[in-house]
């Protein structure tokens, strides 16, 4: 499936950009860019696709979407004569004021709530009521007047607690340039070998665990028992090849480490309710 990669011009010498969307439905196809971008609904709905993430929006749905995370709205098809997009979209550069957010505690939990959004952020009622009136200040502000503001905005979503992340762990692996802690060398090992049948016996004897205190220490940590972690990250990166649209599902279930297909079926509805032949006609449908 083409992905296309979207350019965005910001007006000379800013580092912000805020803009007020009003057109008779969502058209965008599927795209990434490199900025960070805060998608606010304040009319429409429909289907929002990230990464592979497919849910519904509707009025009041916020949106933060990290660096070069594909992404895209469709409007949802109606034959109501007034089915217009109104939404409010704030895009800014992947640098935005990157030393201090990287330095200075007082900038923490923008700092974390910014490493969140790879895998895309989603506030809803009734905590977007509150980011939304923020943004509709933004809209009206202009110069170092709205760069100041922005900050408190950031911060006010980076406080709340009540979110969703979008794409799955397993759709875009990060790269661990340093494994210092346990866990670290844990997660390496799946990123690095999911695709393959490992067992928790494998892993425990390579960190130098027993099975027993593996699994207590995995679950604790995670919160996800090993099995059903290793398989999230199976389905993630399936969706991603779904998407890709490059391999028939039964090649697909293979590459991402499933040994029979009726089992990848039953886990991968279990986990996106869609069989993977639906989960990929959606995304062919969308971008048609």
């Amino acid at each position: 499936m083409k992905i296309m990669h979207e350019q965005v011009s910001f007006p000379p010498r800013t580092l912000l950009k805020v803009k007020w969307d009003d057109f008779p439905h969502f058209t965008y196809p599927w795209h990434f860019h490199s900025e960070f971008e805060i998608v606010y609904v304040l009319k429409s709905s429909g289907k929002r696709y990230v990464a592979d993430s497919i849910e519904k929006f509707s009025e009041g749905d916020i949106t933060l979407l990290g660096s070069n995370l594909p992404h895209f709205w469709k409007s949802e098809e109606t034959e109501k004569a007034d089915n217009r997009v109104n939404a409010i979209v704030v895009q800014f550069h992947n640098d935005f004021f990157k030393e201090e957010i990287n330095t200075y505690p007082e900038f923490h939990r923008i700092n974390e709530l910014l490493k969140r959004a790879k895998r895309g952020v989603n506030f809803t009622k009734p905590e977007s009521d509150k980011i939304g009136r923020l943004l509709k200040r933004l809209l009206k502000l202009s110069g170092l007047e709205r760069m100041l503001y922005f900050i408190k905005l950031m911060d006010a979503m980076a406080r709340i607690e009540n979110y969703k992340l979008l794409a799955s762990k397993g759709y875009q692996l990060e790269e661990h340039k340093e494994l210092n802690s346990r866990l670290d060398k844990i997660m390496h090992f799946i990123n690095t070998n999911y695709q393959r049948k490992i067992s928790q016996d494998e892993v425990a004897t390579r960190i130098g665990m027993t099975t027993a205190a593996f699994c207590r220490y995995f679950k604790e940590k995670t919160g996800k028992g090993f099995i059903y972690f290793v398989n999230e990250m199976r389905i993630g990166y399936a969706c991603k090849l779904l998407i890709e649209n490059h391999l028939s599902i039964s090649q697909i279930c293979f590459e991402c480490g499933f040994n029979n297909l009726s089992n990848f079926n039953r886990m991968f509805k279990r986990q996106t309710s869609f069989t993977p032949g639906e989960y990929q006609q959606q995304f062919i449908k969308a971008t048609v």
